[in-house]
């Protein structure tokens, strides 16, 4: 099978009535290193110091919550399971809900003990029910790291107390929180909770405890959705902090700011800026036709080909923006083809550079043809 450039295009999309701004304007974090990335694309909106190696604290958690919703969504765990804590976990210093050695607690309340309380006993106690111990917990969190790209990472531990070597940078950072949060958005429901409790069971008998969230943009800033808070006398305070407005998400992080106020300013002034000068474009639709494409001995001789899903791209606000779109499409597809089958891509730039691409698929099923339609096939192109 050949592929040919079916189609060139370009169409014109306005963005907003506003007038052209002449420059977008740049920001300053008062952090070692800051960075704001549109999650859905993944483009990078302001950055800063992005790719220096620094302590994350309990940003950590980050990837701990990613592998524990990874192994809900592959029922390798249960929310309802129960976990006995370690004599390690149950040593854990820092933010924790002190857990003791022997206690049983639920994975739904420990999940929630991370996310909300950043509770550090919680995810060692978390990591070693996942993978056994924490080494190997943190093997995964690595191997998951590497599968991400965060070229730039390495973990020591599950809940990011200072530790030799445990290192990250702004950019994995952003890499691991949209990770998150486009695959499993449930994440949410934790991470906007501003207050909520767990039920200590030990010989004493049973206590609540109340869960506070360490994050307080979810309280002063519009739109705030999450995600994770982080500070310990290495990493200083840090932050990944989440927001959706205007159908955007934004994924802002903080390192080593020098004071928790700074940290969760710079995280709303990178929102801000974000939002006021950005939009989230969305060019053709799911299912939009896009061509055609030969089915070789198909009870049908040619398909429609299809995007398979959405792409959308970060402009300027108050730009024409002009996008070029190159639609390849495979020369020929043998029958039988399945609903969704491959059948080329579509490839979007815009200035010059490449801003998206879909694949194109064939939108339903066609089966192979017949004996008699074959032969009615071969007189019709003997007579004509």
């Amino acid at each position: 099978m050949k592929t040919f450039k079916a189609i060139i295009f370009a169409f014109v999309l306005v963005a907003f009535s506003v007038p052209v701004l002449a420059e977008i304007p740049t920001i300053s974090i008062d952090a070692k290193a800051s960075l704001l990335m549109e999650a859905e694309t993944g483009k990078i909106l302001h950055e800063h110091n992005a790719h220096e190696k620094l302590a994350p604290a309990s940003v950590t958690k980050v990837m701990t919550m990613l592998l524990i919703y990874e192994a809900l969504d592959q029922e390798r765990i249960k929310w309802d399971d129960i976990v006995t804590t370690s004599a390690h976990a149950a040593s854990m210093g820092g933010s924790q809900i002190f857990l003791e050695q022997e206690e049983r607690q639920s994975v739904r309340d420990l999940t929630k003990a991370i996310v909300i309380a950043s509770a550090n006993d919680a995810a060692v106690a978390m990591a070693e029910f996942i993978a056994g111990s924490e080494e190997a917990f943190v093997t995964q969190m690595n191997a998951k790291a590497r599968a991400l790209g965060m070229e730039n990472t390495n973990f020591v531990n599950s809940c990011g107390l200072d530790a030799e070597g445990h290192m990250t940078t702004a950019h994995d950072i952003a890499l691991m929180s949209r990770e998150l949060i486009l695959k499993y958005p449930d994440v949410f429901d934790y991470t906007k909770t501003r207050l909520d409790k767990i039920t200590h069971k030990t010989a004493r008998g049973e206590e609540e405890f109340g869960l506070t969230n360490t994050n307080r943009l979810i309280r002063s800033y519009s739109g705030a959705t999450g995600l994770k808070t982080g500070s310990t006398s290495q990493a200083m305070y840090c932050i990944s902090a989440t927001a959706e407005k205007e159908g955007m998400q934004l994924i802002a992080v903080v390192l080593a700011a020098p004071d928790p106020v700074i940290r969760f300013d710079g995280a709303m002034k990178m929102f801000d800026y974000g939002y006021a000068n950005y939009a989230l474009i969305a060019k053709e639709d799911e299912g939009t036709p896009m061509g055609e494409i030969r089915i070789y001995k198909g009870a049908l001789e040619s398909s429609p080909v299809v995007i398979k899903e959405q792409v959308n791209m970060v402009a300027p606000k108050g730009k024409h923006i002009v996008l070029d779109g190159e639609v390849q499409i495979i020369e020929s597809l043998d029958a039988p083809v399945s609903q969704g089958h491959a059948a080329g891509e579509v490839i979007y730039t815009w200035e010059g550079a490449e801003v998206g691409r879909s694949q194109l698929i064939v939108p339903e099923d066609i089966e192979k043809a017949s004996v008699w339609i074959i032969m009615e096939r071969l007189f019709r192109d003997w007579i004509f």
